[in-house]
């Protein structure tokens, strides 16, 4: 095929492009901080359901199956994955939220936020009320003016203290409410609680047992990787991020939901206890069929609080180093959660990560 001459004197045709507004221009040019400083990814465009597909099943051992454009066809597994991902988008949206609320009463951008969160110091920070980060709308429903109680407001009163104090408080304000954030009401099948959040530096995430991916698993999450190997075959995962378990319906939800500095237990009895008994309380009242995992003796003191004649309760010892190999170790948790749930025509909990 020849290749077309030009005249001397032609004037080459330049493809005209639709113009971009200046802002559109300035914001695309280069990244914002964010997206070098974020623990959770920044919310992106959710296609619709149809295409939402994650390459993971319900089974640990499974392989995945051939995936049906038509809505019709699509296989339990297939919907589940479709749900994983509209209920990952809701957490994303609720996290976005929060860390919003918190960079707008520091007075910085959105975009800069979780920049300056890295390098401040605890002394000095600004506040923003609990009631301000509880923002999963099924959740306000049910607990309609429970931030509102004498408890509450002395509570409230103490957590901004200790935030705006000289120590380090966790997890960041953004992520106090994560376990009702991520998992709403009306999404719990089963309930994991914990006690309070881990101590450490970049460890809390507002999620019991969990840490955000690049932090140092703990051996009671070692322990948890372990029992569900032996349980349902799931390989250890390199990370200890919990959230898929959370947008599949697991409550992941500690007793005390903030804590100093390496001071364990330093916000014990400071009010938080009252606020996770009446979650408890509500699903006990308001749900049926939700399973309870509790761990050790302080979960399992919870027990008081759950209907047993409307809900499962297992027990077992905490998987901490100290007491796995007393009962936390064959127990079967996992597996027994999800017979449970099938035999109910609930849609099961993909436990691998």
């Amino acid at each position: 095929m020849g290749v077309p001459r030009l005249s001397i004197n032609s004037t080459p045709t330049v493809p005209k492009f639709p113009s971009i507004p200046l802002s559109e221009a300035k914001m695309a040019s280069s990244k914002t901080l964010a997206e070098f400083f974020n623990p959770a990814k920044r919310l992106k465009s959710v296609p619709s359901p149809e295409t939402l597909i994650l390459k993971s099943s319900i089974s640990c051992n499974s392989s995945p199956s051939n995936e049906s454009s038509d809505p019709e066809n699509l296989t339990t597994d297939q919907k589940s994955r479709i749900e994983i991902n509209k209920y990952s988008a809701l957490a994303k949206r609720n996290l976005r939220v929060c860390t919003e609320r918190v960079s707008k009463s520091k007075g910085i951008s959105s975009s800069s936020f979780f920049f300056i969160s890295c390098i401040v110091s605890a002394e000095g920070m600004e506040y923003v009320k609990l009631e301000e980060l509880l923002v999963e709308d099924s959740w306000m429903k049910v607990l309609p003016g429970e931030l509102q109680k004498p408890y509450a407001k002395n509570l409230c009163r103490f957590v901004e203290r200790e935030v705006r104090g000289s120590v380090a408080i966790y997890p960041p304000q953004y992520l106090i409410f994560n376990a009702l954030n991520s998992t709403p009401f009306d999404r719990v099948k089963a309930v994991i609680l914990g006690q309070d959040p881990y101590h450490g530096p970049g460890q809390a995430m507002g999620l019991a047992f969990s840490v955000p991916e690049g932090i140092k698993v703990p051996s009671s999450l070692v322990n948890i990787f372990k029992e569900l190997q032996q349980d349902l075959g799931c390989s250890i995962p390199s990370h200890g991020n919990l959230e898929r378990w959370a947008v599949q319906g697991v409550l992941l939800l500690n007793t005390v939901l903030t804590v100093r500095n390496h001071q364990a237990n330093s916000h014990a009895k400071k009010g938080w206890e009252l606020f996770t008994d009446a979650i408890i309380r509500t699903i006990s009242l308001k749900k049926s069929g939700v399973v309870f995992l509790l761990w050790g003796n302080s979960a399992q003191e919870k027990s008081r609080l759950i209907d047993e004649a409307k809900h499962h309760i297992l027990r077992a010892a905490h998987p901490s180093g100290l007491s796995a190999n007393r009962g936390f170790f064959g127990c079967r948790h996992f597996s027994q959660t999800n017979k449970i749930l099938e035999g109910k025509g609930h849609v099961l909990i993909d436990w691998q990560l």
